[in-house]
């Protein structure tokens, strides 16, 4: 594969520190599809000027709810040191197909948000995970403003990638503003 950009693939994991003294590394999954570490045999991380670098996978083995990934070439604690936070990625066509109205957390951002009144909010700019229930989507409204709101069907009725819109019902909606 060529160079891609770096931003243009999709995260999977993130390198938390060295493990062992072979220069293996323990890696946080970032997907729902952690059973994809076990068959990974390449991934991305990010190379010069924003260009994404091919790092080889030559094992993997599960560790604490983490994998521990043996990447080709890196053979010390020093060198596995140098991989350290970063994020792991893969191209879009590498990921596995899902059900029909399933989607990655990646395909929401940019699809513009409206209410379903059809008032447009902004555009979906990040999805997080905050451990406490339901991903929350970050919705860029104008001058800069920011709405979440959670990604659970009470609030999000629709969503129409290839129109590129996200629906909102916003009847349980509290404002709390300071005045």
């Amino acid at each position: 594969m060529t160079a891609a950009p770096f931003a243009d693939l999709v995260a999977i994991g993130r390198v938390v520190k060295p493990q062992g003294r072979r220069g293996e590394v323990l890696t946080e999954p970032l997907s729902d599809r952690p059973d994809r570490f076990p068959r990974l045999r390449r991934a991305f991380v990010p190379g010069a000027a924003g260009a994404a670098r091919e790092v080889t996978v030559t094992s993997c083995w599960p560790h604490k709810g983490r994998f521990v990934l043996k990447l080709e070439g890196v053979d010390s604690i020093d060198a596995a040191e140098a991989y350290r936070g970063l994020e792991l990625r893969i191209p879009e066509q590498d990921l596995a197909p899902l059900p029909p109205g399933s989607f990655y957390y990646h395909e929401l951002v940019g699809l513009a948000a409206h209410e379903v009144s059809g008032r447009a909010l902004g555009t979906v700019k990040d999805v997080l995970e905050t451990g406490a229930g339901a991903p929350v989507l970050v919705i860029a409204g104008p001058a800069g403003s920011e709405e979440l709101v959670p990604l659970a069907e009470d609030f999000v009725k629709g969503i129409d990638r290839a129109a590129g819109r996200l629906l909102v019902d916003r009847h349980e909606w509290v404002d709390v503003r300071a005045d």
